[in-house]
């Protein structure tokens, strides 16, 4: 049964833990580039891939004991928080150009970059954490993609304009501080589970 309560949650933790990502700036400086339909389909298709990944390793924590998933969720959310508020900006990635303008070439340049650079990223394994707090696969499927396509569109039709209002260590804080209290409740419910 789908729902819009874990999806909600799914999408407002995924974006803003990946709105100041640097896969973001990458979408941003590609977009720049090459025609953004063809960049988006190749970072779209990737996101996609990520986020069916993380569901499935959600899924499989929901076969543990509860309470055990919940300590565990609590965990890696805390976790998650620490490593927002204490990254540092690691400047511009170089981005390997493709030859040409073609649609396959764009596109496999935006799905190899983000494929690569998103793997094990914090947000895959915030999806996987949402997945098996909520046990909706779905719900936490729909939630995660719509975000990352959210925040790559952003990225790569209009980034420069958001980075310059909305400072991206104000969103790191609160997708932080949005993390925190996922892990506050998650270990509230191991304890009391």
């Amino acid at each position: 049964m789908f729902s819009i309560t874990a999806a909600a949650v799914t999408f407002g933790v995924v974006f803003l833990a990946e709105l100041p990502d640097k896969t973001a700036l990458a979408g941003l400086v590609l977009g720049t580039r090459y025609r953004a339909s063809y960049v988006f389909a190749g970072v779209a298709a990737a996101f996609a891939l990520h986020v069916a990944l993380a569901v499935a390793a959600g899924s499989v924590l929901t076969l543990l004991p509860q309470q055990l998933v919940q300590g565990i969720t609590g965990a890696l959310f805390l976790a998650g928080a620490l490593m927002l508020l204490l990254r540092k900006d690691d400047g511009d990635e170089e981005i390997r150009r493709p030859s040409d303008q073609s649609f396959w070439k764009v596109a496999a340049s935006g799905f190899m970059l983000i494929l690569v650079a998103e793997f094990g990223d914090l947000t895959q394994i915030m999806t996987a954490n949402l997945a098996a707090r909520y046990d909706n696969p779905l719900s936490v499927a729909l939630g995660a993609v719509v975000a990352l396509w959210s925040v790559a569109a952003i990225g790569i039709l209009g980034g420069r304009a958001l980075m310059r209002r909305v400072p991206l260590r104000l969103i790191s804080r609160i997708a932080a501080c949005v993390m925190l209290v996922l892990a506050a409740l998650s270990f509230y419910e191991a304890f009391t589970g």
